[in-house]
């Protein structure tokens, strides 16, 4: 099933979930710059221009495309009571075919964080994709020390399935991730590796 960007919308209790658009710049830029220190361990090193309109129009426009071409579903957190931007989450590398899968990263603002938003996020968007997209398998990493990645990926209900050796360029560096994987209909019982 192809997304509809006009359609791309997910509602949870305290949350709407939607593609950003180009008004988001203003709040989107000063939630990024007031969460730097506490995004920047976790990320790829952001460019020169990550906070500039130019790089935030560019960010929307894939947005558009991506979710037209059903190659990747971005989408912003916005708190349901007064439409504050929490965070963004995106279902990246859609895969049709026999993988029926998707790659799902996240973030959240410094202030958020630890109030159970990117749960309900997460929990959202794999119904969503279970349900909704047809997909089968939605999978995320982590770097290991990332105990509160990897506690709000396990309580979603995804399972840890393994490591990959340098993975992504996170702070500069490349780093080693734990991988977790949710599976629609998942019979596997729960796992203390890892």
């Amino acid at each position: 099933m192809l997304l509809n960007r006009r359609k791309v919308r997910i509602d949870t209790d305290r949350l709407v979930l939607r593609p950003p658009v180009h008004s988001d710049f203003r709040e989107w830029v000063c939630l990024r710059s007031a969460s730097a220190n506490f995004l920047v361990p976790w990320e790829p090193v952001w460019a020169a221009t990550h906070l500039t309109r130019k790089s935030f129009t560019n960010r929307v426009y894939w947005a558009q495309r991506s979710i037209n071409n059903d190659s990747a579903m971005p989408l912003f957190l916005e708190r349901r009571r007064d439409e504050i931007l929490l965070g963004a989450i995106t279902l990246d590398n859609i895969r049709r075919g026999p993988s029926q899968a998707g790659t799902l990263g996240y973030w959240i603002g410094a202030d958020y964080a630890r109030q159970g938003y990117m749960r309900e996020a997460i929990e959202a968007v794999v119904h969503h994709s279970f349900q909704r997209m047809d997909l089968s398998r939605i999978e995320a990493a982590c770097l290991p020390e990332n105990q509160a990645s990897r506690g709000v990926l396990e309580k979603s209900g995804f399972k840890y399935e393994g490591v990959a050796q340098s993975y992504l360029q996170i702070n500069g560096r490349w780093r080693t991730h734990v991988l977790y994987a949710a599976l629609r209909g998942d019979r596997r019982g729960r796992t203390s590796a890892g």
